[in-house]
């Protein structure tokens, strides 16, 4: 491992979502000072610049999905080489469905100084927005594109009972909506949040079967958030009423264990309840 450099530092800054105001000082002083900026669009972060009027001295470089990997020896160099690089997404915070998780595990297996100047996130700003409750939540970054995967994914958390975020291109929150119909239910409470913080920022909530509605009533433009509400604890059946499904198993040749165990998984039911219960029965 190199030794840490003695000046040098990675900082990962979150930039607004749309309004410049959100900008905290240290971006302004961060943009202003950094030798050099990894931006994910150059042209958006001198946008932003000319926006908080902040002059910029340092070199700035491009450092999006597609060319991740090959600016990493030379940010890392100028780290070393005691350099401040400014890593800065189009919006919100690096490294969270953006680049820069690369950089960051580069960087630290190195023992190279890394800090981040924390600020606006499309996440938590979704999240209180919602009026879904949020004291837990997931975040799912963007669902699979094909309908299949995407599928799939929204079963494996139809149990969730913590708040779910995702992000979502605007083409396919119709799509998205219409698949959790299917897979969560229509009644499954969610919101719908676009553009946040912008000028025509809107945050839509109901039932998933209404958002699905809203979706395909019209296009869906803009940066879209979408937060879905945690699962509803399952309430598990009584033991007696499920000893002819391990009847059933048993009658067509699985062990009583075995059962009982496929049975109990699936309902929720203590496993020794619905055995004591199936032996009652047959006695």
């Amino acid at each position: 491992m190199s030794p840490a450099s003695a000046s040098g530092a990675l900082v990962l800054a979150a930039t607004p979502l749309g309004d410049p105001r959100d900008a905290s000082p240290r971006l302004r002083e961060l943009i202003g000072t950094a030798d050099v900026i990894a931006a994910e669009d150059t042209r958006r972060f001198r946008t932003l610049a000319a926006a908080l009027e902040v002059t910029y001295v340092g070199k700035v470089v491009s450092h999006y999905d597609a060319v991740e990997v090959d600016r990493l020896p030379g940010l890392l160099d100028a780290v070393r080489d005691g350099g401040t690089v400014l890593v800065v997404s189009d919006a919100g915070m690096p490294a969270v469905s953006d680049p820069g998780y690369r950089l960051v595990a580069a960087a630290a297996a190195e023992g190279l100084p890394v800090t981040c100047a924390p600020g606006p996130s499309a996440v938590t700003t979704a999240l209180v927005l919602s009026g879904l409750p949020c004291e837990r939540f997931c975040f799912e970054g963007f669902p699979p594109r094909r309908p299949g995967e995407r599928r799939r994914r929204l079963a494996e958390l139809s149990d969730e009972r913590r708040a779910v975020v995702f992000f979502e291109s605007p083409r396919r929150t119709a799509d998205l909506l219409a698949d959790a119909v299917a897979v969560l239910g229509p009644d499954r409470r969610a919101a719908v949040c676009r553009e946040l913080t912008k000028t025509h920022e809107q945050v839509v909530r109901g039932t998933l079967a209404e958002l699905a509605d809203w979706a395909r009533s019209g296009d869906v433009l803009g940066e879209v958030t979408v937060v879905l509400a945690g699962a509803a604890p399952r309430t598990a059946p009584p033991v007696e009423s499920l000893v002819d499904a391990v009847r059933e198993r048993t009658d067509d040749g699985e062990r009583l264990k075995d059962a009982v165990a496929a049975v109990a998984e699936a309902t929720g039911v203590p496993k020794r309840d619905l055995y004591n219960a199936t032996l009652a029965a047959r006695d």
